[in-house]
């Protein structure tokens, strides 16, 4: 009896687990991002629009032939569709005054992570005001991980701003730059971009759960201090960030340029590694060395989006280093959370042998399409 009461919640736990980790590998892509740029005159405004050819295929349907390929051909000759899906999804307000806005030629543009249609923007407010409100509504209906990045520059000041499902509209003060806006907005994407990654958070896993139960032959060996884990735990997570932010900043100052296919295929490896690190232990010690190096190659997965946004030297620190405290912060709330549990239920066979080893399997084989999907750019999952 007191086999069956053991095994009946850790099924429920795991079969539940499952679900979480099966429901969210769509999450565990690049979220999907479009590049907004303004310049503010006067009661003129000018600016470009970059939006992904991948977002504009999935939404208007470019690809006439079926060939599973958009050529310049089949966007120019969808040019009034683009521009019209992209301007009634985006409106300026000058002192609650709505602007006209109109779109130019279409061009071609090339970011970290593929080409995008690259949209001149120009438009009039009735009149000049102090205070500019955008309203932006692209791709949330079908994409919830959608980010519209924006940069806005006025009087020689530039300021930057995060669209999300829920802060579709930005106001900005013509008269000032506020630092504690860009330091907001980049703390919470760097939570964000935890809670988002469904990747992220399982090579965390993988790297974390050594430090309370370790793979040995024959069987596991378990924690016995409290101490001695917490001490683990921050030297693994601190580490981690540490290296995210190093490849943070080499790649935004354009010193590290990788391509961004490339770097998603070895975040995809590294998770590999994490799981079956705990089924065949190949690293037992200093596993903080392990979190520096793979951190480095997480944090070049994120760099792009910085480094395309173009920001100036001081609001590129206070961004890198916001966006950083975010992450950080999330991890260790991950690691909070989880861990004590993992603690408690650490010398339990069904921990063992029914949690740490089937998951430790799936983990990997979601690693191995995660790598397929992303190093042959087809779809594996759906």
């Amino acid at each position: 009896m007191a086999v069956r009461s053991r095994w009946r919640p850790a099924r429920g736990w795991w079969l539940h687990w499952i679900w979480l980790v099966v429901a969210g590998t769509a999450q565990a892509h690049k979220p999907s991002d479009s590049y907004l740029q303004f310049d503010v005159a006067g009661q003129t405004i000018e600016g470009r629009w970059d939006i992904a050819i991948r977002d504009l295929e999935w939404q208007l349907g470019l690809d006439q032939d079926a060939d599973r390929r958009v050529t310049w051909g089949e966007i120019q000759d969808r040019e009034p569709a683009i521009a019209g899906y992209a301007l009634a999804h985006l409106q300026a307000r000058m002192d609650g005054q709505v602007c006209d806005l109109s779109a130019g030629s279409l061009q071609i543009e090339t970011h970290t992570d593929g080409a995008y249609v690259s949209l001149p923007l120009s438009g009039r407010c009735p009149r000049f005001g102090t205070q500019v409100q955008l309203q932006y509504d692209l791709m949330f209906d079908r994409d919830a991980q959608h980010r519209g990045l924006l940069r806005i520059a006025h009087r020689g000041q530039v300021e930057t701003a995060v669209f999300t499902p829920t802060r579709r509209r930005q106001v900005f003060d013509l008269r000032e730059t506020r630092a504690t806006r860009v330091a907001w907005q980049y703390f919470h994407e760097g939570l964000w971009h935890v809670w988002i990654g469904l990747d992220h958070l399982l090579f965390l896993a993988g790297l974390l759960l050594p430090t309370v139960l370790r793979r040995q032959p024959g069987g596991f060996q378990v924690a016995e201090s409290p101490g001695e884990t917490l001490r683990d735990v921050l030297f693994v997570v601190t580490s981690f960030t540490m290296a995210h932010f190093v490849a943070l900043s080499l790649a935004t100052l354009g010193w590290l340029t990788l391509p961004s296919r490339w770097v998603e295929s070895a975040v995809a490896l590294t998770i590999v590694f994490a799981a079956m690190n705990n089924l065949v232990p190949v690293v037992t010690r200093r596993l903080w060395l392990v979190a520096f190096g793979f951190g480095l190659i997480h944090g070049a997965g994120y760099a792009s989006v910085l480094s395309d946004l173009g920001l100036p030297p001081i609001t590129l620190a206070l961004a890198l280093l916001a966006f950083n405290a975010g992450v950080e912060g999330a991890q260790i709330a991950v690691a909070a959370v989880t861990l004590p549990v993992a603690f408690w239920l650490r010398r339990y066979r069904w921990m063992q042998w029914c949690v740490l080893v089937p998951g430790a399997l799936l983990v990997a084989w979601l690693g191995v399409l995660w790598f397929l999907e992303r190093a042959l750019n087809q779809t594996v999952l759906t």
